[in-house]
């Protein structure tokens, strides 16, 4: 992304210019593919050929469904991402910008929800937004 704009960093430390639910990537993949499929009569080929991973197509075309609607036009701050995200509100409580403004971020519960997805990512951006600042951190590397 060649002009990141600070206003897609959400409260966790992480980008949502990067993210595929903010760019529409694999939702847009998603939808293309489905559309081909349902093009190519696929789920009739799916049956009528023996492959043993085809007895999943319809699970499959259902996920694919999921993935096209996954999708977040908004960031953090202006009301976009999960609902139900305990970071947001808090940085809201604390009248925050972002974790990264918070001196309990190290041991902080609130963040480890993103682990699975994200291992530390944001934790490594929280830290270099820290010492760096917003406005270096994001013209600089960030991680995922």
């Amino acid at each position: 992304m060649s002009n990141p704009d600070t206003n897609l960093v959400a409260t966790c430390g992480l980008y949502r210019g990067d993210c595929h639910g903010y760019t529409g990537a694999i939702a847009d993949l998603a939808r293309d593919l489905r559309k081909e499929l349902r093009h190519y009569k696929y789920d009739k080929f799916a049956k009528a050929i023996p492959f043993k991973a085809f007895k999943n197509y319809d699970e499959c075309y259902e996920t694919l469904g999921a993935m096209v609607k996954f999708r977040c036009k908004k960031a953090c701050h202006g009301g976009g991402g999960p609902p139900f995200c305990k970071i947001r509100k808090c940085c809201e409580l604390k009248d925050f910008d972002g974790c990264w403004q918070c001196d309990e971020i190290q041991d902080c519960d609130k963040l480890e929800f993103l682990d699975p997805v994200h291992n530390d990512a944001h934790m490594k951006n929280l830290q270099k937004i820290k010492k760096v600042g917003l406005e270096k951190w994001i013209n600089g590397k960030r991680f995922w």
